[in-house]
């Protein structure tokens, strides 16, 4: 662990020494120029934009854009991930996978409440707990209102007080004083909001807005139901987190918080939200009814920033906070079902469709497999459990000379590794996402197929194809000996 970053403003600051953030003073519009300037600069990986002039909105409230797309600092491109988590910047991303799944496994530290903290410098009770001070943007041309949620933490708590959940979800402004957003039944805010609807009491929330940078990751991570997030990312520090007692509900939040908004979720109001412009890239469906969440307070630091996520095509947040965390979530369930594996990664190129696993030359001696194909299929049975599977839709078993994280390595594994047809394993009724544009209505509804790729070498070394690879090819001694050479021109 490098430093323990605990509020957005010291990962700014971080940010900034590395050249990675641009202030834009330039009078921007909530509508649509914040979201274009977003999506613009995640896919180009430019510095992460700050707006510190909205349009209409006082001095002093700004938009942070790209919170933890790609970088655009030189050979430090998962920067913003890295340091989010206390890691030194140019960590390679299969480090950062390694140290999340590491947390997995080690005892959670519950965090601290303390009396006060930055995130209540302003206190907005009543009819002042409004949104209509707040710079929220319609982000995409064809959103179906503005989304004062796309990269916060909803913070819920079973009605007896075991499990507190943080999790992220779009939410949609409705007006000043309400907000819609999507509460499936799977997901575990559905399971805590339907403990609510049992007792017959609306579910206390609380909607957190630049927390310290490392809170949206582990909402994003899938961590398993029943499991506080603040507990884990405790694990992963060695510290526990600051939190607050919140002003109008019985819930804790992050201290360093820009804005908490609090209130209750309707158990039969409802609205209509969405549709919204997604990770997959696209912009699909209808709007759909949500229950309605009533604000009942709106605390918030001076000058407060708004983080803000403008999904679509990769690599943006959805691709790296989801990619990394499930990743490592994947890593600790293959390796706790006994399966050789040295590295699990998410391709955020994929939109989180691919999940690419590699294992040890010698996999065979290390369990009970006896050819890949055996091997290929039993690692994606696991990789397909909830909750990672939910996401992916294709697994590439490989050897661990690849890269999981080079395209170019992944590209060649693919295509001369695997057979073209003896080479895939489907495997049938899988749960999709309805954000899985390749599914039709019945598969979104009972599930549809998924498939395996076996990319495995023949693991006897006499039928085994030999790399001409720089780096798996010639001996150490030739390999320095090139260097030398090239060195010295």
């Amino acid at each position: 662990m490098t430093k323990h970053l605990t509020s957005l403003r010291d990962h700014l600051a971080a940010l900034d020494e590395l050249g990675d953030v641009r202030e834009l003073h330039a009078p921007a519009d909530t509508h649509l120029e914040i979201g274009a300037v977003i999506r613009r600069s995640a896919e180009n990986r430019d510095p992460a934009p700050l707006f510190t002039a909205v349009k209409g909105y006082a001095p002093g409230f700004r938009v942070l854009g790209a919170p933890a797309a790609l970088s655009s600092a030189p050979g430090a491109p998962w920067a913003r991930v890295a340091l989010s988590l206390g890691l030194d910047a140019a960590a390679h991303p299969l480090d950062i996978v390694e140290e999340l799944a590491a947390a997995r496994g080690r005892e959670p530290i519950a965090p601290v409440v303390v009396d006060r903290g930055p995130c209540q410098e302003n206190v907005l009770l009543g009819e002042d707990a409004t949104l209509d001070a707040f710079p929220v943007p319609l982000i995409h041309d064809g959103d179906g209102g503005r989304y004062i949620n796309t990269w916060g933490a909803i913070v819920v708590r079973t009605p007896d007080g075991s499990w507190t959940n943080w999790s992220i979800a779009r939410v949609m402004m409705i007006d000043g004083r309400r907000m819609a957003g999507m509460v499936r039944p799977l997901q575990d805010v559905g399971k805590i909001f339907k403990l609510w609807r049992d007792r017959g009491e609306p579910m206390p929330f609380a909607l957190v807005q630049g927390a310290e940078p490392a809170v949206p990751f582990a909402c994003g991570m899938g961590l398993p139901s029943g499991t506080d997030e603040a507990g884990y990312l405790g694990a992963h520090f060695g510290e526990p987190l600051e939190l607050v007692r919140c002003k109008t509900v019985d819930l804790d939040v992050p201290a360093t918080a820009e804005i908490v908004i609090e209130g209750h979720v309707s158990l039969d109001e409802t609205a209509p939200e969405g549709p919204m412009g997604e990770y997959a890239g696209y912009l699909t469906g209808k709007a759909n009814p949500w229950p309605v969440f009533h604000i009942s307070a709106i605390t918030h630091r001076d000058d407060p920033i708004l983080p803000v996520v403008s999904a679509g095509k990769p690599v943006e947040e959805d691709h790296t906070a989801v990619g990394t965390t499930y990743s490592a979530e994947a890593l600790h369930q293959l390796r706790a079902a006994g399966l050789p594996v040295t590295a699990a990664w998410i391709v955020p190129e994929s939109a989180i469709n691919l999940l690419a696993v590699t294992v040890p030359r010698d996999w065979r001696e290390r369990s009970a497999f006896t050819s890949t194909r055996m091997l290929t299929r039993a690692i994606a049975h696991q990789a397909l459990r909830p909750k990672v599977g939910y996401w992916i839709t294709r697994i590439m078993v490989l050897d661990d000379d690849i890269d999981p994280t080079d395209l170019r390595d992944l590209m060649w594994a693919f295509h001369t590794r695997s057979h073209p047809t003896r080479g895939q394993i489907v495997i049938e009724d899988q749960k999709v996402t309805p954000l899985h544009v390749v599914y039709s209505p019945e598969e979104l509804a009972e599930g549809g197929a998924k498939i395996a790729y076996d990319c495995l070498l023949h693991p006897d070394e006499d039928k085994r194809a030999r790399s001409t690879a720089f780096k798996d090819n010639f001996s150490a001694d030739i390999q320095a000996r090139a260097l030398a050479i090239w060195e010295n021109r």
